[in-house]
């Protein structure tokens, strides 16, 4: 087993900002490999996210960005538990990406239950009648009709979509990660988007 140097113990924390002794037991765990503890680390905070998302998220931010151009705007407020947490660098960095974020990626919804019947049910229709002209055969139609259902949520509904800023990571994780490393709930709650003369 590798030795656990208080050097390899610094840089998982400078690359992650987690606590020293989190850092020191994933290395041990890890066998000193910093880019595996790393990967544990994330693990872990993810974990640890899903039993915080019960908690009540009632501070936080609205955040507006107008994109160079000033023809997109966008209005976002992400919440979380205390006004400590909403003054931190992190978590205002956060808003400020998931809003630079909406700008681009233009999702129509945060979750996919927000997304209207009428759209869904027209997208559905769409596909089905795709499947119909290709000649699929109608017991396979419903499970492909779902996973191109599965793949249109993941462009417009802004958690299912790849973060902007690293597309091996969707929204959602990018959001549990900050959960993680803040140690509350947080909660996108709603966005507008504005684009000029629309």
């Amino acid at each position: 087993m590798a030795q656990i140097t208080v050097e390899l113990v610094k840089e998982l924390r400078e690359r992650t900002g987690v606590g020293m002794m989190e850092c020191k037991k994933a290395l041990a765990e890890t066998g000193g490999d910093v880019d595996k503890a790393i990967e544990h680390l994330r693990k872990q905070g993810v974990a640890s996210a899903e039993k915080k998302a019960s908690r009540q998220a009632k501070e936080g931010l609205v955040e507006a960005y107008i994109h160079p151009g000033s023809r997109v705007g966008v209005l976002i407020e992400v919440n979380c538990e205390t006004d400590f947490v909403a003054r931190t660098d992190e978590f205002q960095g956060l808003v400020r990406n998931l809003a630079m974020h909406v700008a681009a990626m233009k999702p129509l919804a945060v979750r996919r239950e927000e997304i209207d019947a009428e759209t869904v049910a027209r997208e559905q229709a769409i596909y089905l009648e795709q499947l119909k002209l290709e000649g699929k055969p109608a017991n396979l139609a419903e499970r492909i009709v779902q996973g191109k259902l599965d793949k249109y949520f993941q462009g417009v509904a802004l958690l299912e979509q790849p973060y902007v800023r690293d597309d091996k990571k969707t929204v959602e994780t990018v959001v549990k990660e900050a959960i993680a490393k803040l140690g509350e709930n947080i909660v996108v709650r709603r966005f507008a988007l504005f684009h000029l003369g629309q």
